[in-house]
């Protein structure tokens, strides 16, 4: 009987031990610049939550701040948002774009990073701006009137481009 188990159990140990070996291979060297982008089926590029990437760019006093940032379309998508993260480049976001014009509120519930929460009014300026927003907060970060859209940022990187108020945001709609 031991020769049997022995026969019997050597191809799940290999196995188990190659996907472990893998699996460990896999996770230490990867970090999301590292990463290939995959692309949906339309050959847009996703981002591992499987969102769309687009490119968006917020002109402020001149210069073009440039971000890739992940297209959260749908209710489902906008409200998971960018919880459970827990790194975001300092040239990446997530843009929230509504269906209407329309007064928003956010939270911060399982929301690992602070954000820069800012609110876009339907021309596209920038309406107001909730800086360094606090991780894991129940507390409403609310638009000060009715937006069309609102992009969220690493913390802190608005005020550390000089991101205001006033300044407009473009994005491949």
């Amino acid at each position: 009987m031991t020769g049997f188990f022995k026969q019997a159990l050597l191809p799940v140990i290999l196995l188990s031990c190659t996907a472990l070996t893998t699996g460990c291979y896999a996770q230490a060297g990867d970090t999301e610049s590292k990463r290939p982008q995959a692309q949906d089926p339309s050959g847009n590029d996703v981002s591992e939550a499987g969102l769309r990437l687009i490119p968006l760019t917020i002109s402020s006093h001149g210069k073009q701040h440039r971000f890739t940032v992940e297209l959260a379309a749908t209710t489902a998508e906008q409200a998971r948002g960018l919880m459970f993260r827990k790194e975001m480049a300092p040239d990446k976001g997530m843009l929230f774009p509504f269906d209407r014009v329309r007064m928003a509120s956010f939270w911060m519930k399982n929301t690992v990073i602070p954000l820069d929460i800012i609110f876009i009014r339907g021309d596209g300026a920038i309406e107001s701006i909730a800086a360094n927003t606090t991780p894991y907060s129940l507390d409403p970060v609310e638009s000060g009137e009715p937006v069309a859209a609102v992009l969220e940022l690493a913390g802190g990187r608005a005020a550390e481009l000089g991101i205001a108020a006033g300044d407009t945001v473009q994005w491949q709609q």
